[in-house]
């Protein structure tokens, strides 16, 4: 079982990013899935999360400018991110569940993806 992600890089405040996640080695369509991110010197933070019936949820800091998304045919999540700041810097981390329920608390996923670097400075 293996989650892929991808889409990080550098960009300048106010720029947008596009991170995508995709699962193999099982299908996820059932599971709820997020995206955490960890700041150096910082703990891992919830992100946002999205079920298979696309229910969703979202940090109230990223709320207006984050946007998750899914394809159940293939096995992928998204997150688009607009309105980049500073302080959304840090590496992004894609994550399943087992089962459906919504969840922000890290130890509620079963699986984990290698994470991706996302830079926002000038």
């Amino acid at each position: 079982v293996q989650l892929q992600a991808s889409g990080g890089g550098l960009v300048q405040p106010g720029g947008s990013l596009r991170l995508s996640c995709a699962g193999s080695g099982r299908t996820f369509s059932s599971s709820a899935m997020g995206w955490f991110r960890q700041a150096p010197g910082k703990e891992r933070e919830f992100v946002a999360t999205i079920n298979w019936s696309g229910s969703f949820y979202y940090q109230d800091s990223v709320k207006g400018r984050f946007t998750i998304s899914r394809d159940n045919a293939k096995n992928t999540v998204y997150l688009q991110m607009n309105g980049l700041k500073p302080e959304d810097t840090g590496v992004y981390y894609c994550a399943a569940r087992s089962s459906p329920a919504l969840r922000s608390q890290a130890y509620e996923y079963s699986f984990w993806g290698q994470g991706t670097q996302v830079t926002v400075s000038s």
